[in-house]
């Protein structure tokens, strides 16, 4: 709980009199109506809107006739200062105001609420709602900790945590406009696609070091340190112009424990009561476990993240609603093209998959990628749509893609230093269970994570270890993710720093940097050279049609060689089809060269003539044998 500073109160004032038209004496007696807006045209029907304001809950509410709009009702909660009014909005319905008139004991109120017409999404729009698929190759980033474009807004007043870049584990400044003016860098790796951690506002002390965004304090605004909404909505088109999709982040587990409900709880059960289960026992496990205890199974669905993380109660009607459509409201009202849902496992998650199913319902080209924290490949398989029929309990998710967590543990062994020639089996291991996942090729692919320790510290700072990897990330099923950094090679900061070790900043992101790595001048001669290797892997992606939609078929890891090829599939056409290209890919781990017998490989290679190495462009026949050099991943192009 925490009490409304006299500025948010000035603020709010200044609203109520902006928006409202007053028939009595309450003329400042709504504060928020959220939604503020919808559309006409929508797919679903139904809209909740929530009206809060001092002791609101007590007025009758009657809405002007409207063609097309229905109000089906207005349900008052125990706080007296909420109502939750249901409208139904019909097919016929035209874009315009809807009428509302609050009467109250006290002195009415009139309040007009807008309908918008609906602007085409996909390209003949502007953008958005495509969705990301194998095509793609999604960029993560923190944006406060990308580039700094905007320092005027590195502290802002009346929130409680300014700009410190001292502090690992604080504010540092990034925004949009950092973003913005980096777009050309992001296009020229090679990107189809930017995912940003969570922009909404975090409003927190700056004790907790809400930089990260996971800890919202309000749904429908975006965190004014980072910009407005209209910029935000502004950087999306600007990425869509670069033929850049959008990756949204957002979170229906738990918000922040400053979050303007905190103060005032629509409900008692809108949160689950911490006093009762406490922090979650973070057992992921125990989401799919057919043999869980109800107290470790509550334990990890109803228990708060973390302290300040109040644990959303979905089962709560209202709130349910109100999440869906704020899904909704942001993909009409931004135009991204996909969604992060994180931490998957912890919510309801019955009310995940008709979240999943309400959002695809309304953007079939939509995709949705579950965070899933999992260890094993069938705990990571449950989470995908389409698994129900083997996971025993008949659970259908509904979500298209699934964070591969197994993978990213083999691709760290795989070309770790300490393994050696054994390392390449966990990845040949890891891959050969994928006739578990009903999708494979949805499945979202990394090396690390905003969460996890960056790759080259897993691998011990080994240069030709990231190589490999980077060069598998590609070239494997899925959707591939990079980290923002990984281009440069970058390693964790100190780790008695925490997460702030894991999310250094850009350098050359803000002003007066001693080097800007944005710029082959400014950086060094090894962040060039890596930059290089990722470049060329990530553009020459673009259009590999065959590692896009083929077929990849692997042969047992040998003294440290890990072999596979993509290649069409028989029925296939076009460029990738059927009499196209194939892609071989040999990795060796070993801290020798090898010489591999191609004769081994002949179901795949029959009929190919010439191989060309992807990263140098070289060309030269398919002999007998391929020379692997020590701790290189060579990626070669085959043609007839």
């Amino acid at each position: 709980m925490h009490l409304l500073t006299p500025l948010t109160v000035r603020l709010r004032l200044a609203l109520a009199l902006l928006l409202l038209a007053p028939l009595g004496a309450r003329a400042q007696a709504i504060d928020r109506v959220e939604p503020a807006s919808w559309w006409v045209g929508m797919e679903h029907p139904e809209l909740q809107v929530l009206v809060y304001g001092d002791d609101i809950g007590r007025a009758r509410v009657e809405m002007d006739p409207y063609p097309g709009v229905r109000l089906d009702g207005a349900t008052a909660v125990e706080s007296p200062n909420y109502l939750f009014l249901a409208l139904t909005v019909g097919e016929e319905a035209r874009p315009g105001a809807l009428t509302f008139r609050f009467r109250h004991p006290d002195g009415d109120l009139v309040r007009t609420y807008e309908l918008k017409a609906r602007e085409p999404m996909g390209p003949d729009g502007r953008g958005g709602a495509a969705g990301f698929t194998s095509a793609d190759v999604i960029y993560l980033m923190m944006p406060d900790r990308f580039a700094n474009g905007d320092v005027t807004n590195d502290s802002v007043a009346g929130l409680l945590e300014g700009a410190d870049r001292s502090d690992p584990n604080a504010r540092h400044g990034g925004d949009f406009a950092g973003v913005a003016e980096r777009l050309g860098y992001l296009d020229a790796l090679g990107l189809t696609a930017l995912w940003f951690t969570p922009v909404f506002e975090n409003d927190m002390t700056p004790e907790y070091g809400a930089y990260h965004g996971y800890a919202a304090t309000d749904m429908y605004k975006v965190d004014p340190r980072f910009g407005t909404n209209e910029e935000f909505v502004d950087l999306v088109a600007a990425a869509h112009d670069r033929g850049l999709k959008v990756i949204m982040d957002m979170i229906h587990n738990h918000v922040g424990d400053r979050h303007w409900w905190m103060a005032d709880p629509p409900t008692a059960d809108w949160v689950h009561s911490y006093e009762r289960y406490g922090q979650t026992n973070y057992a992921v496990a125990t989401a799919v476990d057919p043999y869980a205890s109800e107290v470790d199974h509550s334990g990890l669905v109803d228990g708060w993240f973390v302290a300040e993380m109040p644990d959303l109660n979905q089962d709560n009607e209202l709130l349910a609603q109100y999440l869906l459509q704020n899904t909704v409201w942001w993909i009409e009202t931004a135009r991204i093209d996909g969604i992060r849902m994180d931490t998957y496992p912890f919510p309801d998650k019955d009310y995940m998959a008709r979240w999943a199913e309400h959002v695809l319902a309304e953007y079939p080209d939509f995709n949705i990628v579950g965070e899933a924290w999992m260890y094993t490949v069938p705990h990571e398989a449950y989470w995908q749509r389409g698994f129900e029929a083997a996971s025993g309990d008949g659970y259908d998710s509904h979500i298209p893609s699934v964070t591969d967590f197994p993978l990213m543990y083999a691709f760290r062994d795989a070309v770790a230093p300490e393994n050696g020639e054994d390392g390449p089996e966990r990845l040949y291991l890891t891959l050969s269970q994928d006739l578990l996942y009903p999708e494979p090729e949805r499945l979202v692919t990394f090396l690390d994570n905003h969460d996890t320790v960056r790759f080259l510290s897993r691998v011990d700072e080994d240069d030709a270890a990231l190589k490999m990897a980077y060069a598998v990330l590609m070239t494997t099923r899925g959707i591939p993710q990079v980290y923002y950094g990984t281009e440069l090679g970058m390693a964790n900061l100190d780790p008695a720093l925490g997460d702030g070790s894991k999310r250094a900043d850009m350098m050359g992101g803000w002003p007066g940097d001693e080097r800007d790595a944005f710029t082959r001048a400014g950086r060094t001669d090894r962040e060039n050279e890596i930059l290089d290797y990722v470049t060329a892997l990530t553009t020459w992606r673009r259009t590999a049609d065959v590692v896009h939609h083929g077929q990849l078929t692997h042969f047992i890891p040998r003294d440290g060689v890990y072999v596979y090829v993509r290649h069409p599939a028989p029925d296939a056409d076009g460029p990738g089809g059927a009499d196209g290209g194939s892609v071989m890919v040999a990795v060796n781990a070993a801290a020798e060269a090898r010489t591999l017998d191609l004769a081994r490989f002949a179901e795949r290679l029959d009929g190919y003539t010439t191989a060309r190495d992807v990263v140098t462009g070289r060309s030269a026949p398919l002999g007998a044998t391929l020379d692997v050099p020590a701790r290189t991943a060579l990626v070669l192009e085959l043609s007839r």
